[in-house]
């Protein structure tokens, strides 16, 4: 069955293979493709499989028409298995498998036959091949060399690389407390310039997000960018958002910083040009730190000739080529790019829960798992919506759930309430009607007894 995460992983393979021509890496699109089909490829799901340069075509034009959703395979009406398999028999087909691993699929297939499991009318061996391939894949081996054809580019042109990274800051007030700092940075390649660099108290994805957010906000969209192995690196999140903006994820290899040298030679200017000048005891708070950043960026680091530029400094050289520059057209499409996004299945009365948060939704959604997209700053209004997506398509919102309200809303089968002039015809019924009148004096006379 194929699972969210399993479709984001094809989209995301799929869209490495396609974005050396999206972002102009090679010139001869229809060579480059005829390159990289000439060997199988390792699909995340499918396995090693051989594709056509026109295959690859596709995926091209379907990126360019839907972006990253469009590179994920269509979900079939039965959900990922077998047409012809079922679950049963599926997992007869795999007993057998793992009872005889060395035996040919055509033996296996006979055998089945012949013990009746299997109907040679219905299910052909071709049938059993692919679902036996699908089943036993073995997950891809992880290989280097699509990062070592990227690295071959020069990057001459500002924006068409980012390095980004980690470095560990000084302890500061956090209340009456004092926590270490994280310094989270960009870096061009070509220009030195960096394109945002802020401190936070975590090292975690919701960090990288809103720093990653902020640097495309302020210097338009990058063509590559350069990370190392980290986990928040490599979460299937930051790789989605990455492949949205039409932006290349590079990893470098483990141990191996010296790939990353702008980056980390300007972590060294940090220590030695900015941290030290600077009494960590006078820092008031994390704002306060980003604030004298922000500030020795702007009036020193930036405005300072380099070397290796020609004696420019990097924001003239950024400046210099500012129609290189990509920006976001539309504000609101680039804040749903940057949204988190959780697998969640809606319960029988149209809720579901995110960080302990209910939240309700249409109860024709039940039964259904949705993937739902929001802003962490969301869980803590409660009259703001999430966002509900089915087959990377927006079908609705959930909001969090009001007991309260829900307490006092008519349902279905609710007997109505009773105004005061029913009150009043009842009270003359029962005195006009004899037969109550004996019920009810039988029934005050039995509760006396008692």
């Amino acid at each position: 069955m194929l699972d969210e995460n399993t479709r984001n992983s094809i989209a995301l393979k799929r869209f490495s293979l396609i974005s050396p021509v999206l972002n102009g890496q090679v010139t001869n699109h229809k060579a480059y493709y005829a390159t990289v089909t000439e060997k199988p490829i390792e699909m995340p799901y499918y396995g090693t499989k051989k594709y056509s340069p026109k295959t690859l075509e596709s995926w091209h034009c379907a990126y360019m028409r839907g972006g990253i959703d469009a590179l994920k395979p269509h979900p079939r009406g039965d959900k990922g298995g077998s047409r012809r398999i079922n679950e049963e028999l599926g997992a007869k087909i795999i007993e057998k498998k793992k009872l005889y691993p060395k035996a040919p699929n055509t033996v296996i297939y006979e055998f089945l036959v012949k013990n009746g499991v299997i109907d040679p009318v219905q299910i052909s061996i071709s049938t059993l091949y692919r679902y036996l391939k699908v089943q036993l894949s073995k997950a891809p081996s992880t290989t280097d060399e699509e990062e070592k054809e990227m690295k071959r580019f020069s990057h001459e042109y500002i924006n068409q690389l980012w390095q980004t990274d980690v470095m560990y800051g000084p302890y500061i007030k956090d209340g009456k407390k004092r926590r270490q700092a994280y310094l989270f940075a960009y870096i061009d390649d070509a220009a030195r310039l960096i394109t945002h660099a802020q401190f936070y108290f975590s090292q975690n994805f919701d960090s990288l997000r809103d720093s990653f957010k902020q640097a495309v906000l302020k210097r338009g969209l990058p063509t590559m960018i350069y990370t190392d192995n980290g986990k928040i690196y490599r979460s299937q999140q930051f790789e989605l958002i990455c492949a949205d903006l039409g932006c290349s994820l590079i990893h470098s290899k483990p141990y191996e910083p010296n790939g990353r040298g702008k980056v980390e030679r300007f972590f060294l200017t940090v220590r030695k040009r900015f941290l030290s000048t600077i009494d960590t005891d006078s820092i008031k708070d994390l704002d306060d730190l980003n604030r004298r950043l922000f500030k020795w960026l702007d009036e020193d680091y930036h405005k300072k000739p380099h070397s290796s530029l020609n004696s420019l400094t990097p924001l003239d050289f950024f400046m210099n080529q500012i129609d290189k520059i990509k920006l976001c057209s539309d504000p609101k499409s680039l804040d749903e790019k940057f949204l988190l996004r959780r697998r969640r299945k809606v319960s029988h009365d149209g809720t579901f829960s995110i960080d302990n948060i209910l939240y309700e939704t249409k109860t024709k959604f039940a039964g259904m798992y949705v993937e739902v997209r929001y802003e962490p700053a969301w869980l803590e209004a409660p009259f703001k919506p999430v966002l509900i997506y089915l087959d990377d398509k927006k079908i609705g919102e959930a909001l969090q759930v009001n007991f309260h309200d829900n307490a006092h809303m008519k349902r279905k089968g609710r007997p109505p309430s009773i105004s005061t002039d029913d009150v009043d015809d009842i009270k003359n019924y029962l005195e006009d009607d004899a037969s109550v009148k004996q019920t009810i004096s039988f029934t005050q006379m039995m509760e006396e007894e008692n």
